[in-house]
């Protein structure tokens, strides 16, 4: 089923990568990262134009799909009114005024899990209310691509609309299985991506795996605990240090098969930058399937309605002709 889309906050193409697989045509992405940009451009031969607050809606083509997984600020201009000025100063503002302007028939959102509790669920509610304002039926919950074939726990908050109120949207099913570690992790790594001695041994020191294979995690309390998968990729590791087996550092191809990007899509950053946009990126096979399931569910509205149309239209009652 073709379709165009536009990727808003693109980073370096999950979103991307996750519609292209459905048969989408990215035809408008923005990214102020110039790195990120650089790398989205090289892999996709389309350049990112940059902020996006300084976009006009009318620069923008017609597009059937609006993708965007919007930073995830503080939201903390949002006060307690209800409507177009409390999402004013966010970035989700530049989603709402592109939605008024160019009318898309689908919407799919990301975010942090954090987003769905934030401010006690306020945030996310005038999320939602500002887009039913705008004549979208939505649907919303917290995924884990860890439910969607990756050998990462990551949760995020995705949201989905439909300008068609008939749609009858279902999240994807989760599967009963991830990729193993072993099928990620590369073999003949780098002496750069290891730990110090000293790191290694108060490591070593500090927790015993009952995994063979296992991304090891201290967190901001200084414990350590070890599973067959990683936890969530972040931009900064002050809170997140990983290290396979308790020994090194995840390599650059390593944490982009953790997020599901493809072995063909080509590394043109730094390491450092590369850490970062990996740890933004969005988990591809999970939005692949639940765009798959949006394209699902208003293609069976269509065929409903068509469907409808046909049994309604009057049948034409054929004149017969006496001929003497």
């Amino acid at each position: 089923m073709g379709f165009s889309f536009i990727d808003l906050f693109a980073g370096i193409g999950g979103f991307h990568l996750a519609a292209q697989a459905n048969g989408g045509e990215c035809i408008f992405a923005s990214e102020i990262d110039t790195d990120a940009a650089a790398a989205y451009e090289h892999n996709f031969g389309l350049k990112p134009v940059g902020d996006i607050t300084k976009i006009k809606a009318t620069e923008i083509p017609d597009h059937d799909m609006l993708c965007a997984g919007f930073p995830c600020q503080p939201f903390s201009i949002i006060g307690n009114r209800l409507g177009f000025d409390d999402i004013r100063g966010t970035l989700f503002f530049e989603i709402d005024r592109i939605l008024q302007a160019k009318r898309p028939p689908l919407v799919v959102l990301e975010n942090v899990k954090q987003l769905a509790t934030h401010d006690g669920k306020r945030t996310i509610n005038r999320i939602l209310d500002r887009l039913s304002i705008l004549g979208y039926s939505t649907e919303w919950k917290i995924l884990n691509a860890l439910d969607y074939g990756l050998p990462q726990k990551r949760e995020r908050t995705i949201i989905v609309g439909f300008l068609d109120q008939s749609v009858e949207f279902s999240w994807p099913e989760k599967e009963n299985s991830y990729i193993p570690l072993e099928k990620i992790l590369e073999k003949n790594v780098d002496a750069k991506h290891y730990a110090s001695p000293r790191i290694r041994r108060k490591r070593k020191l500090a927790h015993k795996s009952k995994y063979d294979v296992a991304i090891w995690h201290e967190n901001k309390g200084g414990n350590i605990s070890s599973h067959p998968f990683s936890c969530a990729l972040r931009a900064s590791a002050s809170y997140n240090y990983l290290l396979v087996n308790g020994e090194r550092r995840l390599t650059p191809r390593e944490l982009l098969r953790l997020q599901g990007f493809p072995d063909s899509f080509e590394i043109v950053s730094t390491d450092v930058q590369l850490r970062k946009q990996a740890g933004n990126a969005l988990p591809v096979p999970m939005l692949q399937k639940v765009i798959s399931e949006v394209l699902n569910a208003q293609a069976k509205a269509q065929k409903l309605k068509r469907k409808s149309t046909y049994r309604n239209t009057p049948s034409r009652s054929v004149s017969k002709v006496n001929h003497l």
